[in-house]
């Protein structure tokens, strides 16, 4: 199968999309984006790399970088992180306080922004948030093999201004005993997580670790653990569209507002997709629409 053949008509497809959906606009320096890029970036499990569109202009990952700080969190708790997050859907925005409330302070998934606050402050026990950041862009490099990974620091600095909910999320999960370090500081690293800056060739070669099956690239978390991470984006990756994306893609995948989404093919591919206007999930449109064509024109599924 050629795969370069379908990446040029889903790049031409979306380059002449009128619905490009709506870029986030809560974060001021998100809110500037503009809709029209479309990047595209798919990486077998051999190696090959294949892209259209603007795949290799860097944008900020945002909720994508929970996927590789859940690995640096099970490297370092085991499955003692569980005792602090769920693994269940949430079936509510991203940024909800209902079910947080219902659950006493446990998140529902680490993937949603209460339970990523969760993840970020077990990695950050014991050390200093720049070490903690250090250590997630070390990963993020290794993962790609590339150096030229970072921190946006307007981005996160946007965030940092703007991030009330987040720091009500921690504060209430810190009357709970479910936050170790302050609210501050564990916001504070989870903003700068999220300004990260990746392209889609970069964020595709990253995701390479947990195609599994033989894939080339390093070996940065056990196949036990591979699995257990698919799982849980297949289950939670999109929030309250997750089962919709899981229906129509049959692929794991993690979105973030930034308009990336990281899908996994297991045993064949890593694949990035990078639009920045949103659907009414706060997930890429087009993007979605993207790695929906790909999987269905590829074959690739879950199931068979």
């Amino acid at each position: 199968m050629e795969l370069q053949p379908i990446l040029d008509r889903i790049g031409a497809a979306m380059a002449g999309a009128a619905d490009r959906g709506r870029v986030a606009d809560y974060i001021p320096e998100l809110a500037r984006a503009s809709t029209v890029p479309f990047g595209m970036a798919v990486v077998t499990a051999d190696g090959r790399a294949h892209a259209t569109g603007d795949a290799r202009v860097p944008f900020s990952i945002q909720s994508v970088s929970k996927v590789f700080t859940l690995a640096i969190a099970l490297g370092r708790l085991g499955d003692q992180l569980w005792t602090r997050v769920g693994r269940e859907p949430s079936g509510l925005a991203f940024n909800s306080m209902i079910q947080l409330e219902h659950e006493n302070g446990i998140p529902r998934n680490p993937f949603i922004n209460a339970g990523a606050l969760v993840v970020t402050d077990a990695i950050l026990s014991g050390h200093a948030p720049r070490e903690v950041l250090g250590e997630i862009l070390r990963f993020l490099r290794e993962a790609a093999g590339d150096d030229d990974i970072h921190i946006n620091r307007a981005v996160a600095a946007s965030e940092q201004a703007t991030g009330h909910r987040n720091l009500a999320l921690a504060h209430f999960m810190a009357a709970h005993g479910n936050l170790v370090n302050p609210p501050e500081l564990t916001c504070g690293t989870y903003f700068h997580q999220c300004a990260i800056e990746m392209s889609c060739m970069q964020l595709a070669r990253a995701g390479r670790f947990l195609i599994g099956g033989g894939a080339t690239g390093p070996r940065l978390v056990s196949p036990a653990r591979v699995r257990r991470i698919n799982a849980l984006m297949m289950t939670c990756g999109h929030y309250d569209g997750s089962g919709d994306f899981a229906f129509r893609v049959d692929l794991p995948g993690k979105s973030g507002v930034g308009g990336g989404i990281l899908v996994i093919a297991p045993g064949r591919a890593s694949i990035a997709v990078w639009s920045p206007g949103l659907n009414e999930q706060g997930n890429s449109k087009l993007g979605t629409e993207a790695v929906e064509w790909l999987a269905r024109e590829a074959g690739w599924s879950v199931f068979g």
